[in-house]
């Protein structure tokens, strides 16, 4: 019996704290408001003619740099498709040139390749027509 005597004891403990944090949570939050109000009786509040210049010049602000970014966009923009045009008419030219230089390179390969190929097929008719005429003679 004394164990649940310690409970119902801690059990009343532990509901008085709460109750406790609740009424300290109330007064920190009437503290807070009491402080709130306090704050906002020290701001300085503009006129209703101070309000309306600087909510112009906001205004104006916003709109100037609208426009410089609006018109910095137009130039990237039209600078990026021709650019790129020209990117690919000079990529495709280059491509061209390359490729005209490695057909030329293998042409020119192929024709020493066809002069050699000629050269050797002289010698060996040259040889056989000498081995013909020698044994003609024997």
């Amino acid at each position: 019996m004394p164990k649940d005597a310690n409970k119902k004891q801690d059990v009343k403990k532990q509901d008085v704290k709460k109750q406790e944090s609740k009424k300290q949570d109330k007064k920190n939050k009437r503290h807070f408001m009491k402080d709130f109000k306090a704050e906002l009786k020290r701001v300085i509040w503009p006129t209703p003619k101070q309000l309306l210049n600087n909510t112009v010049a906001v205004i104006t602000v916003v709109l100037i740099t609208a426009a410089i970014v609006f018109v910095l966009d137009l130039a990237f923009e039209s600078m990026n498709t021709y650019g790129i045009e020209k990117l690919k008419e000079m990529v495709g030219t280059t491509n061209t040139i390359e490729s005209n230089s490695v057909d030329n390179t293998d042409t020119n390969t192929a024709d020493t390749n066809t002069v050699v190929t000629n050269e050797v097929s002289e010698n060996e008719t040259e040889n056989a027509v000498s081995e013909d005429a020698n044994s003609v003679e024997e």
